[in-house]
């Protein structure tokens, strides 16, 4: 289960190129269900993805690279490119609920953003996604200073919604 939210961005943080950054590439050869090739850095992946906003099913299998040029000729819409930079969260904090008590911190210390800054046709767009490990972590965390609107629930800021779009 990919289990994720996602944000718009007020700034980029200080600092930027201190973090490790991936070139990505991916087109979608289907969008319902989602089918979706991607290049990251020398990798190459076919995904699948279930339905859903904050959670849904995703299986990623390794394609080559001959095979990943040969799907994306065959890909619809447009092809997205961004880089991603990866920010550790070094004190994420969350609501509290009934099983952590009020100004209780728990402790995720591996839980990072992942900054999406978008190239053209997309750019200025910047979004900022955190995965975690359940629904319950999620639904509780509290959005980073830098962070603007929780787009989560809104389908037109996913990647495959993204690539069917007219310029």
């Amino acid at each position: 289960m990919e289990i994720e939210r996602k944000f718009t961005v007020k700034t980029l943080p200080v600092n930027l190129e201190s973090y490790p950054c991936h070139i990505i590439e991916q087109a979608y050869l289907n969008t319902d269900p989602v089918v979706r090739i991607r290049r990251e850095d020398d990798a190459f992946y076919l995904t699948y993805k279930g339905k859903g906003l904050l959670a849904r099913e995703e299986y990623n299998l390794p394609l080559n690279e001959e095979s990943y040029y040969h799907l994306r000729e065959k890909a619809d819409g447009n092809i997205i490119s961004k880089k991603r930079y990866v920010i550790p969260i070094e004190e994420p904090q969350f609501k509290p609920t009934s099983m952590s008590p009020a100004g209780a911190r728990i402790d995720h210390a591996s839980l990072s953003v992942e900054l999406d800054i978008f190239e053209p046709p997309f750019a200025p767009l910047v979004i900022a996604e955190v995965e975690f490990p359940d629904k319950e972590t999620a639904e509780t965390f509290l959005p980073l200073d830098w962070f603007s609107q929780d787009v989560t629930n809104d389908p037109a800021y996913h990647n495959s919604n993204l690539s069917c779009q007219t310029f």
